[in-house]
């Protein structure tokens, strides 16, 4: 294949990986504390997270506890510091959970937030004769192993009648996998935004296929069973989850302002950042943590059990919590409607 060059904009820190990455990454504790008062909440966060999203929105005033930062380069990291007590609560996409349950962790899903999939894509060269993904036979294809777009992909393919084992699949990591992309190595690439943004923004490829139908498009706050225990501390989650819905409706009213905070804090280019929020960050509402969420997360982890990346059965409702459901939409209520890029 023609070997394209790489715009140095492409070329995304780690720490950029968000909440959908899989695979080992580390954590940067010891960061900022906010509120005041003798409790405090553990948080874990990931670059441009909830922190961002809370003091964006003005959620983080007025806090009669404190909350004490810790910033994680990807999900799965960060529940294994909420398995071992080192944090209260923290947010992550809808695969590591089911990986984390799977290595019995100590987790619990407490809330969650419903936004469209269409972030999440099959990439493929502008160049690309590939029109259609059941043309993805015998190709070869980067995704990172056990991320939400390795569920996506084998997703997609199932819908087109194809399956993991019809093409050539290439675990890389994401800023791994974007070089081989743009450099012509893969013929196609499974990926969440922002990459999927920053792709279509700089021109390098477009979109085969989306997880849009196809993929539950949730992400959970997952806290430690300890912290639900602790009375005080399981009414500053209460607090800390009815501030975090709330800011995160703040995000679908004010997409530009919220793009700008979000460039800043990640480094990405304000024109891919808010490509990203209007095709997937702005379209997340809260919904409740119900059956029909735990039905969805459940084909996920057999289907990931299936495919042997998960050692044993996997029973997702022995790892939720739904105390703090309030009023909150049934998780099948449709997420905000993309504005597109």
């Amino acid at each position: 294949m023609r070997r394209r060059l790489v715009p140095a904009a492409l070329l995304l820190p780690l720490a950029l990986l968000l909440s959908a990455c899989g695979g080992s990454s580390s954590a940067s504790t010891g960061g900022d504390t906010d509120g005041s008062g003798s409790l405090t909440l553990d948080v874990g966060d990931q670059k441009g997270g909830s922190e961002a999203i809370l003091r964006a929105a003005g959620e983080l005033r007025n806090l009669d506890y404190k909350i004490k930062w810790s910033t994680f380069t990807s999900g799965p990291p960060l529940l294994e510091a909420v398995n071992a007590k080192a944090v209260d609560i923290g947010g992550v996409g809808n695969t590591p959970p089911v990986f984390a349950a799977g290595a019995g962790s100590k987790i619990t899903a407490v809330a969650a937030f419903k936004g469209t999939s269409k972030g999440d894509a099959i990439l493929v060269p502008n160049d690309s004769k590939l029109t259609k993904p059941e043309q993805l036979k015998g190709r070869s294809i980067a995704v990172a192993q056990g991320s939400s777009a390795n569920y996506q992909l084998v997703a997609s393919l199932k819908a087109a009648g194809l399956s993991l084992s019809d093409v050539d699949v290439k675990y890389l990591q994401p800023a791994d996998a974007l070089a081989a992309f743009t450099a012509g190595e893969v013929d196609a690439w499974a990926v969440w935004d922002p990459y999927t943004s920053q792709v279509l923004q700089s021109r390098q490829g477009r979109i085969l296929t989306t997880g849009d139908g196809i993929t539950n498009g949730l992400t959970f706050q997952v806290a430690a069973p300890s912290a639900l225990k602790d009375k005080e501390k399981a009414a500053a989650v209460k607090d800390y989850l009815e501030r975090l819905r709330r800011a995160t409706a703040w995000v679908h009213d004010h997409q530009e302002e919220w793009a700008k905070v979000w460039a800043k804090d990640t480094g990405l280019p304000y024109e891919v950042a808010l490509a990203s929020v209007k095709r997937t960050n702005s379209t997340r509402i809260s919904v409740a943590v119900d059956k029909p969420l735990i039905a969805s997360e459940q084909e996920i982890a057999d289907t990931f059990t299936e495919l042997g990346l998960i050692p044993k059965k996997v029973d997702f409702g022995q790892f939720v919590d739904t105390r703090y459901n309030g009023d909150l939409p049934a998780s099948t209520t449709e997420a905000h409607a993309s504005k597109g890029s």
